[in-house]
């Protein structure tokens, strides 16, 4: 493939990405179901758990208690694979980050990998307080 092709396919990649966050923000549970493969599989490392199946994944996001909304921070693609970052204030839980690997084939995710945290969720050890500074 040349470098033009390349580029034109990361492109629509991070369109689809950005197409996700945009309509899960709406919730446009119907928008966001049209661009995840029926077969879709999305791991939550973290939590340890494996969503499997495009029904699963929008329900899970549907039914998510509501009081979120979502910031894509940076979305960065290359070819069929892209990686986003979003922010996701929740008034009554606080405030989330998500990191996540998308895998797109012709225009519908088929796999992604979510590592979810809260900010500030993790305590900062003693040991390193030398070396860094509180954000």
């Amino acid at each position: 493939m040349s470098e033009a092709s390349d580029t034109v396919r990361a492109m629509e990649t991070s369109k689809v990405v950005e197409a996700l966050w945009d309509r899960i923000e709406a919730r446009d549970w119907d928008g966001a179901a049209a661009l995840v493969a029926e077969d879709a599989v999305v791991e939550w490392p973290v939590s340890r758990e494996r969503i499997v199946g495009r029904e699963n994944f929008i329900a899970v996001n549907r039914e998510y208690p509501e009081g979120w909304s979502i910031r894509v921070l940076r979305i960065v693609a290359d070819g069929d694979e892209a990686v986003s970052e979003v922010e996701v204030p929740h008034k009554g839980l606080g405030v989330f980050r998500a990191v996540s690997f998308w895998s797109v084939r012709d225009g519908r995710i088929v796999r992604g990998t979510e590592y979810w945290t809260t900010l500030g969720g993790d305590p900062r050890p003693e040991w390193r307080a030398a070396y860094v500074e509180a954000m």
